[in-house]
């Protein structure tokens, strides 16, 4: 079993359960999946670098991510109909959590200047976006071997139903809040 996993069910789950007040174990709020986004505006004038960007997501989530298209011609961006515009993983189970963990204990501290994450990405629901502006903060990137910096959102969408209650469980799993 996973160490994050492992964490939750021993720690998290109990101490959740004795601050919320919750009847039943099922009410307790749980990480449900990871979806890690990838936009690359510059594909159309590079379309190598839509291989080598799919290549790192697949290496940094573990699992092979999806090229998402562009649903409507925008003239203004010279983005036509069809065009591969970035790409997107979904993690869930085994690999969700596993991906956290390394998010949460190798990759964040590893950004340069680091005092935390916001506490304010939330959207209403028990959601939970963060952007990280270089995807060479994870070890699996070799930095020799990168064509260009990129950018990723990582969404994390929990069964809580409040952002009070997502907010209490990822910062029990370890999320490294900024102090606001």
């Amino acid at each position: 079993m996973n160490r994050l996993k492992e964490k939750y069910k021993n720690e998290v789950a109990p101490a959740m359960m004795q601050k919320f007040q919750y009847k039943s174990t099922m009410q307790i709020p749980k990480l449900e999946k990871i979806v890690i986004n990838m936009g690359m505006g510059d594909t159309k004038d590079n379309p190598k670098s839509m291989e080598a960007a799919v290549a790192d997501l697949g290496i940094i989530a573990g699992q092979k991510p999806i090229v998402t298209k562009a649903r409507k011609s925008v003239a203004a961006f010279k983005v036509r109909q069809g065009m591969s515009i970035g790409a997107k993983v979904t993690l869930r189970g085994e690999r969700m959590y596993e991906f956290a963990d390394k998010l949460l204990n190798v990759a964040l501290p590893r950004v340069r200047d680091f005092r935390g994450v916001s506490s304010k990405a939330f959207d209403g629901r028990g959601n939970y976006a963060l952007g990280i502006k270089e995807h060479l903060i994870f070890p699996e990137i070799e930095y020799d071997k990168v064509d260009k910096i990129r950018g990723m959102d990582i969404i994390f969408v929990t069964t809580a139903k409040t952002d009070e209650e997502a907010r209490e469980l990822l910062r029990l799993l370890g999320m490294p809040y900024a102090n606001q």
